[in-house]
């Protein structure tokens, strides 16, 4: 029978159109603007090249194809024929965790450095937030050559750094994703593998500038959803559903977006397969899956992974995070800096280390509204730890005026009580400091300095008996959207880096979610504010600023 376009991609658009293929709004989306893009009357679909490319991939890689990867290989081989040019040059692949997204791309950068794909210096780079990782694919394809080795060492030379196509010089190399140290200039083909995790574009940036230099060039994002917002996972979501409704055209973008659309499809077997394609064809994915969806009914973490990492439905536990994305996004409003020169406010400082993360604020009520001036010091020790690699963009906040980085001085090197002390002067020259509070700890590390300033200093208690008594006033300036950070990504990531533990009492404890990689010092600083809220009164309009210190 005659096909519109290629038996791959003309059976896939069917099955998801007739819902035989359970699928997320967005894949139905993107059968529509898949089918807009090959329309075109100067699409050309190599059907010859499809075929080789699955030949190649079942003979050496040993295993059968699944649709929606037969329907991916098929497209990568859409063409503008005056242009000779690929129709989409970037694939956004999101799936659920199991579904052999490294599986499938391992033999596809294979085959797209051999003869058959047809362009000489066809160089892969794979690079991902971890040499792990990054590893994963690149390995794939080196224990493939080493089964085969007889036969493909003709055609390949490999170590376990790189893998060269001799006949067409193209490489296949794997990448972590520091951004000081590599270079991808050179690549026509780029894998972000696991993009999740992501914090910033520093190393997306590195390889993509000046990519493109090569004929048919391709990128490739494949990933689960993860726990990181307001990264780069965000973005590209954003961005593909952008492209799918039509309001960005002309891209070369496809997005391929698997998950479930209501939170209550998890519990539905029938609709897993939204998110995890493969899965009727593994039944081993299948036992496990089925096993974590009664695990989840008793364990919250993992209907939080579940949700988040098997269906792309990113779950925040309501019972052990501080606030949900939304809500912690809902900060992002502008400060009245004009109109809170001169009113009362009380100070707070957080930190674990001198020679790591320090936290000032200053918090106002003004107009029923919280506002929380932020600033960070950032002793460059912290930065400069490979095994505890902060998963934050410290230099591009540096840049904002957000951060300071404090470099050695001498025989100092770490943050010093001058350096918070003089922060503190500097908002005083403009606003009505009351008071600043510390834990005690670290009020007796700074009371010499501060009192030396003329600075108000006082010690606040911390742990779980003050943590219980401000519970209720966090939970409610978050949840009613009162709590004002503006634009402070800095604030935003201390927040989402804390959970809350509840005791047998019903008491509230909070604590990092993960304790290397995540700092959580700004929002104990708002904690130590917020538990002397009762000292602070409601500022309006019709207030008379009051003097500000001066020294």
């Amino acid at each position: 029978m005659p096909y519109k376009y290629h038996k791959y991609i003309d059976s896939y658009i069917s099955k998801i159109r007739s819902e035989e293929i359970p699928a997320s709004k967005e894949l139905k989306q993107a059968m529509d603007y898949i089918d807009n893009k090959l329309s075109d009357d100067d699409v050309v679909i190599k059907v010859d090249m499809i075929d080789k490319a699955v030949e190649l991939i079942e003979k050496y890689f040993e295993f059968k194809l699944l649709n929606w990867e037969l329907f991916i290989i098929a497209l990568m081989h859409c063409y503008y024929e005056s242009k000779d040019m690929v129709v989409f040059d970037e694939f956004f692949i999101m799936m659920g965790r199991g579904n052999g997204k490294n599986g499938f791309i391992s033999p596809l950068v294979w085959y797209l450095t051999t003869h058959y794909h047809g362009v000489d210096g066809y160089n892969v780079d794979i690079i991902a937030n971890n040499e792990s990782q990054a590893q994963t694919s690149f390995f794939d394809v080196y224990n493939i050559l080493e089964r085969y080795k007889k036969k493909l060492k003709h055609f390949f030379y490999w170590t376990k750094e790189k893998i060269t196509n001799t006949r067409t010089n193209s490489y296949i190399k794997y990448n972590t994703s520091n951004a000081r140290t590599k270079d991808g200039k050179r690549s026509a083909c780029l894998v972000f593998d696991e993009t999740h995790e992501f914090e910033d574009y520093a190393s997306i940036k590195v390889f993509t500038s000046g990519f493109g230099k090569r004929k048919h060039s391709r990128i490739f994002y494949i990933t689960t959803d993860g726990y990181v917002r307001g990264g780069v996972i965000d973005d590209q979501k954003d961005l593909a559903r952008r492209v799918l409704s039509g309001e960005i055209e002309n891209l070369g973008l496809l997005p391929l977006i698997y998950k479930i659309d209501e939170k209550e499809e998890a519990k539905d077997p029938e609709m897993w397969t939204k998110a995890c394609p493969s899965l009727p064809y593994f039944p081993e994915l299948q036992k496990q899956m089925y096993k974590e969806s009664v695990e989840m009914e008793y364990r919250p973490y993992v209907a939080q992974d579940f949700y988040t990492k098997r269906m792309n439905f990113p779950a925040q536990d309501n019972f052990t995070i501080v606030a949900p994305w939304e809500k912690i996004e809902a900060t992002n409003k502008p400060i009245p800096y004009e109109k809170l020169k001169g009113l009362p406010c009380i100070g707070a400082i957080d930190y674990a280390h001198v020679n790591d993360f320090v936290s000032c604020g200053l918090l106002f009520k003004y107009n029923g509204m919280r506002y929380w001036i932020e600033h960070t010091f950032v002793c460059h020790l912290a930065l400069e730890m490979e095994s505890r690699h902060i998963k934050f963009p410290v230099k591009e906040m540096e840049g904002r005026g957000l951060i300071t980085v404090i470099p050695k001085r001498g025989k100092v090197d770490s943050i010093t009580a001058e350096d918070v002390s003089g922060w503190f002067l500097e908002q005083a020259k403009k606003y009505n400091i009351q008071n600043i509070y510390a834990d005690k700890f670290r009020y007796k590390a700074l009371q010499s300095e501060f009192t030396k300033q003329g600075l108000p200093l006082e010690w606040v208690r911390s742990g779980p008996i003050t943590h219980a008594q401000v519970a209720p006033l966090v939970e409610s300036v978050f949840s009613e959207e009162k709590i004002i950070f503006g634009d402070n990504p800095t604030m935003r990531w201390y927040v989402n880096n804390t959970k809350t533990e509840t005791d047998k009492k019903g008491n509230t404890t909070y604590l990092k979610i993960e304790p290397k990689t995540r700092k959580t010092d700004g929002f104990f600083a708002l904690l130590h504010a917020l538990s002397k809220d009762d000292e602070l009164e409601e500022q309006n309009n019709n207030f008379m600023s009051l003097d500000v210190y001066t020294y």
